[in-house]
């Protein structure tokens, strides 16, 4: 059984009456009922709420006049994300700024959660990058349908001609499908190989070793929720598109 951190044990201990029961009523038992949530989704919710306590603390302080450092700092995220959604998506892209920023907030502050003690990566299990994945996978694909209708999207994922229809249209769908693998296993793959990284050179070298590890596991936190918004604003582009 892995080590419990702190705020795991605190979730457990308010919630696992009611989660235990529920993995019991949907055949998914616990393999230890009085501790029902692992680690990596303990500080997946943790991410979550710093980031509805920082958007109530954004909401009720948001100024034209003199705005604060926090919020400068929000609205370089949003500018980032709309030049983002603008230059790959095009027309219309800001209605997904919400989704794609959400992605690079959540995903960024996962990846950076491991770097403060007592805590851990939750980007560093794939079950936790996976759902990052089949979450902008629903999404794109729900745009897609939106976008051209039912019948409309399944023309689109079958190629411009209709004669090798019979043949874009399962590549497609397959291509579809492995975008769901690609995002999830780029990402916990980095973020696992950074925690090693960390954790074998916290304990064998001097401090300024480790430290050089800590700036490179920053480094690839950033990219990585760059990359995380940049991939699904490519594929709601593809979805979206009047050319295929």
């Amino acid at each position: 059984m892995e080590h419990e951190l702190w705020f795991t044990a605190i979730l457990n201990k308010l919630l696992n009456g009611a989660v235990t029961p529920l993995l019991v009523k949907i055949g998914q038992p616990p393999a230890d009922p009085a501790h029902p949530i692992p680690n990596y989704v303990a500080m997946e919710m943790l991410v979550v709420l710093v980031l509805l306590v920082a958007a109530i603390v954004l909401h009720r302080k948001l100024s034209m006049e003199s705005p604060g450092k926090f919020q400068q700092a929000m609205e370089v995220v949003v500018e980032f994300t709309q030049d983002l959604t603008d230059e790959i998506i095009g027309p219309g892209a800001r209605r997904y700024v919400p989704l794609i920023g959400t992605l690079g907030l959540y995903v960024v502050l996962c990846n950076l959660l491991g770097l403060i003690p007592t805590l851990e990566t939750p980007t560093a299990h794939i079950q936790a990058t996976l759902g990052c994945a089949t979450a902008a996978f629903l999404y794109y694909n729900y745009q897609g349908i939106r976008h051209h209708g039912v019948v409309g999207y399944l023309k689109h994922l079958s190629g411009p001609m209709l004669l090798i229809a019979w043949l874009m249209f399962p590549i497609e769908v397959f291509s579809n499908a492995f975008r769901i693998l690609s995002l999830s296993v780029r990402l916990y793959a980095n973020m696992l190989v950074g925690d090693i990284l960390d954790s074998v050179f916290t304990q064998l070298v001097p401090v300024f070793v480790p430290c050089l590890f800590g700036a490179l596991h920053i480094f690839v936190s950033l990219l990585q929720a760059y990359i995380f918004m940049l991939l699904p604003a490519i594929y709601i582009s593809m979805a979206v598109s009047e050319e295929h």
